[in-house]
């Protein structure tokens, strides 16, 4: 009976590709197996001197960096992410989330992240969009490390506009303006913050000034993109 209820969900409501929304088949999960196996899935993301945490040499004093994709102009990454963004699909973030984080807890370093905090959203983009897109992925990280879920720290006070289209120095100059609350719950942490989609790095620069306002805090980084 359960098999018949399943066949008939299916027939109008059925599952498809996160990525290319061709249908999926019974034993395919979120993604269909071409999708799968066509994500470029950034090479060694876990070694000190990945791509991701060169962005930063000199900038900040970040811990860890880590990436799970790499993000190519009309590739299959920047679809995924144009789903989760504009599709209202929201469940591309929980997938990619419980990916990284499975693989991220197998590393000592990453099981020593205390909090998770992903970058915010501007209160007026959220109540537009529904959702922070890297809520979902924030969430199955801090699950997957059994660290705490934190998204009442930084908060977005001036709302930008994409930043899709714009070439670096642009994303340079569009200053992007984040404040500290609950600092006290942060001291002495190891964080773990998170974004989407990491291309000049400015947007995570700007919230790692913030959180080292507050007390002894060792910050690490986790995307579930690298653009190159």
């Amino acid at each position: 009976m359960l098999k018949y209820l399943t066949d008939i969900i299916d027939l109008f409501f059925p599952k498809v590709c996160l990525a290319c929304h061709d249908a999926l088949s019974d034993h395919e999960l979120h993604l269909c197996t071409n999708c799968r196996h066509d994500l470029p899935v950034l090479n060694h993301p876990h070694d000190s001197e990945n791509e991701v945490k060169k962005i930063f040499y000199g900038r900040i004093p970040i811990k860890q960096a880590t990436s799970l994709l790499v993000y190519e102009k009309k590739g299959l990454t920047q679809q995924l992410i144009h789903n989760l963004k504009y599709k209202n699909q929201e469940q591309v973030s929980y997938m990619l989330g419980s990916w990284l984080g499975a693989e991220l807890k197998e590393h000592e370093a990453y099981r020593a992240i205390d909090m998770v905090i992903p970058v915010p959203l501007h209160k007026n983009k959220l109540k537009k969009r529904g959702y922070n897109q890297v809520a979902g992925f924030a969430k199955e990280l801090a699950n997957e490390l059994d660290a705490e879920y934190m998204d009442e720290i930084l908060i977005k006070v001036t709302n930008t506009q994409s930043q899709v289209g714009k070439n670096r120095w642009a994303r340079w100059n569009n200053t992007e303006i984040f404040k500290l609350q609950n600092h006290e719950k942060i001291a002495n942490k190891h964080l773990l913050l998170v974004d989407d989609v990491i291309t000049t790095g400015a947007t995570i620069e700007a919230c790692f000034n913030v959180l080292t306002q507050a007390k002894n805090v060792k910050i690490s980084l986790a995307s579930m993109a690298i653009a190159q």
